[in-house]
């Protein structure tokens, strides 16, 4: 499964801090924001923090300008935005406020946004020193071994996600005793293979990949054990509930070199031993239990 690097990241910006409207009632408050800024000595005239719906954008903070109060945020594989800042905008690194002059350039930052006119102002700045992580799981599209660059299909994101797999990468084998008994590596990343991979934002809007879990490659033999909680017997398809690992499995099978198959059922127990074709696990025989 893939869960989108923005989100992901926004997850983990917005759990590294009290909600908004406890810690910074202030944000949501644009008399509060005034008061802020008469007790810390700075100018009284200060407008009111913009009154429009706040947006939250994740992103790599570039061409921080401190004289003309801007900077670009880049959102992860997206085209960079102007946002503008002041003294009403608040920054918390790893969930503590800090001065806004300790504002940097940085790789790793949640900002809360709101329109200002045909403006984006900047409503607080959450950073992270920790690098947020994201997870995908799905089928090896492509992997060029001399670049590292990895290309993984998968049903949560109409486009294949793209890592970069460095050379200290884990890369482990997960499942059946017969697949997990041959070491893993590299050379398991070919095309068809099934992979769930941990990955961190890197330079340039590149994720890289700190593990990749292998858990099916081509020709690789499986045997499933289990009930059977879905069955069409017309396109041959049935889904396995294995007890053992608490995963369902979609297996296909050929109705014509399975003659018994025309006998199972919902809820029945089976055996089934199957080979991974790349696309899918096919069953070579089922034997009900």
């Amino acid at each position: 499964m893939v869960r989108s690097l923005a989100a992901a990241f926004l997850e983990f910006a917005l759990l590294a801090v009290p909600p908004i409207g406890a810690q910074s009632a202030h944000l949501n408050d644009p008399k509060a924001a005034i008061d802020t800024v008469k007790s810390s000595g700075a100018s009284l005239t200060l407008p009111p923090l913009p009154d429009g719906t706040t947006t939250i954008v994740g992103g790599t903070i570039r061409n921080l300008d401190l004289v003309r109060d801007q900077f670009s945020l880049a959102p992860y594989g997206q085209r960079a935005m102007k946002i503008l800042f002041d003294e009403r905008t608040q920054v918390y690194r790893d969930g503590v406020k800090i001065p806004l002059r300790e504002l940097r350039p940085e790789v790793h930052a949640s900002v809360q946004t709101a329109l200002d006119g045909a403006d984006v102002f900047a409503v607080s700045i959450h950073i992270l020193s920790r690098l947020p992580e994201g997870e995908c799981r799905g089928r090896v599209l492509r992997f060029n071994a001399r670049t590292g660059e990895l290309e993984v299909s998968s049903a949560l994101s109409p486009e294949p996600v793209k890592l970069f797999v460095p050379g200290d990468a884990s890369i482990v084998r997960e499942g059946q005793s017969a697949f997990t008994s041959k070491a893993a590596g590299r050379n398991d990343l070919v095309a068809g293979a099934l992979v769930a991979a941990t990955f961190r934002p890197g330079q340039n809007s590149k994720d890289v990949a700190s593990q990749i879990t292998i858990l099916a490659i081509p020709g690789s033999s499986f045997l499933f054990s289990g009930t059977i909680s879905y069955l069409d017997l017309s396109t041959g398809i049935l889904d396995v509930s294995d007890p053992q690992d608490g995963k369902s499995y979609e297996i296909h099978f050929p109705s014509a070199r399975i003659p018994a198959s025309g006998k199972l059922h919902l809820g029945e127990s089976v055996t089934v031993k199957a080979s991974y074709d790349g696309s899918h696990y096919q069953a070579a025989e089922i034997t009900a239990r």
